[in-house]
This record gives structure tokens, sequence and C-alpha cells, in this order.
């Protein structure tokens, strides 16, 4: 029988992004930069990420400050739908904002998201084969950080909406063989000065 180990998951949403999201603002490269030098003692082997510039050149930041540690390119840590509910699934207050919402987004994103979700449960999530833990980074976007946060804890599927993420915050989830998953941190930005956090998050929502 084939050992396995747990797998600790690092997840970062990218840093902030100019307006037209071709690259990082000067703050978000402070973000990215800072939250490379937070995990620069922990273990991780690989650092993957999404195939968006902002993603990208958050993914470099961070790798100079992991030295050695391969950045790879994955489709699946990009930014797209992750799930389109009914509207029987959703709460009936909020059921016809949210699905025109939703319409609002590009037809791909809308039609290859569901799969590529699918594809970032299965590549990035559960336990590892063999004796040693493995420690990853992942950098993607708002919407998969919910997804996989979501999936974490078991939540009906619609409900990766409504979990915000900060630019470069830092969420950690253990999957531990024989246990549920473990949301070890969520949304920390206690790397981020305070001029650098609530970045990525509508004004209603910063605290």
């Amino acid at each position: 029988m084939t050992a396995t180990a747990a797998r600790y998951l690092y997840v970062t949403r990218h840093g902030q992004a100019s307006e037209d999201e071709t690259m990082l603002t000067e703050a978000g490269r402070r973000q990215a930069a800072l939250l490379g030098e937070r995990l620069r003692g922990a273990p991780i082997t690989a650092v993957h990420h999404g195939p968006l510039a902002r993603a990208e050149q958050t993914a470099r930041l961070m790798g100079e400050q992991l030295p050695g540690v391969p950045l790879l390119r994955s489709e699946p840590a990009g930014d797209y739908i992750p799930y389109l509910p009914s509207r029987e699934e959703l709460p009936a207050e909020s059921a016809d904002r949210t699905l025109a919402r939703l319409a609002e987004f590009p037809a791909a994103e809308r039609e290859l998201g569901p799969g590529l979700a699918e594809e970032a449960l299965a590549r990035f999530t559960g336990t590892v084969e063999g004796d040693e833990p493995r420690h990853e980074l992942l950098v993607t976007h708002n919407f998969l950080v919910g997804w996989l946060v979501r999936a974490a804890l078991d939540a009906p599927r619609w409900r990766w909406l409504g979990l915000h993420h900060a630019n470069a915050g830092l969420t950690v989830i253990r999957y531990s063989p024989g246990r549920p998953p473990a949301l070890l941190l969520f949304n920390d930005t206690g790397h981020l000065p305070a001029e650098l956090r609530w970045t990525g998050f509508p004004p209603e929502e910063r605290i």
C-alpha cells in the first residue's frame, strides 16, 4: 500500500494590479516582495501560478525570496468563474443580484471555469504520495481562493461567492491523511504594513 503524507497549500491572491490589469502597481510589487520575505523560511518546493501577467509577476517577485524553488505556470491556477449556481441554490433575497453579476463576466470564464476549477482541486488539494509532507505555494486570483476555501470547509458549491481575498494575503490549508482539510490561516495580511492591506476589497468590507 502506497504511503501518503500531508500537503500544505499556501495560497495567495496576486499583488495589486494596474487598472488595465496588465502589470502590478508599485504597491503590488511591494506586497509580493513582503509576502515572499514572510515565506522565506517555509519549506516550499514549488510555486504554481496562473498564466495572467499579474499572477506571473507576483510569483516571480516572491520567487526571488525563495531561491531554487521552481515557478510553474498552470492554467487551472488562472482567473475564471469556478462554479455557476442555479437560482434555486442561492438565498432568495440575493439570487437576482448574484446571477446578474455573474452574467457580466466573459463567456469563456463562465463556460470553461467549472472544468478548470475541478482540475485545480485535483492538482492542488489532497494528500500526497510518500512519507514526507509537501509544501506548495499557489499564486492565483480571488475566485479560486474562495473556491479552494469552500472545498476545504465542505461548504455548498455556490459558497465560493462572498469569500474575498486581499492582494498578497496568505491562506494556508493542510490536507492530512485520514482527516478533513484544516484551514490554518485565511487572508492573513500581518506581513503587510497598514497602507498595503485591504487592497482588492470593496470599501464596505474593510475593517
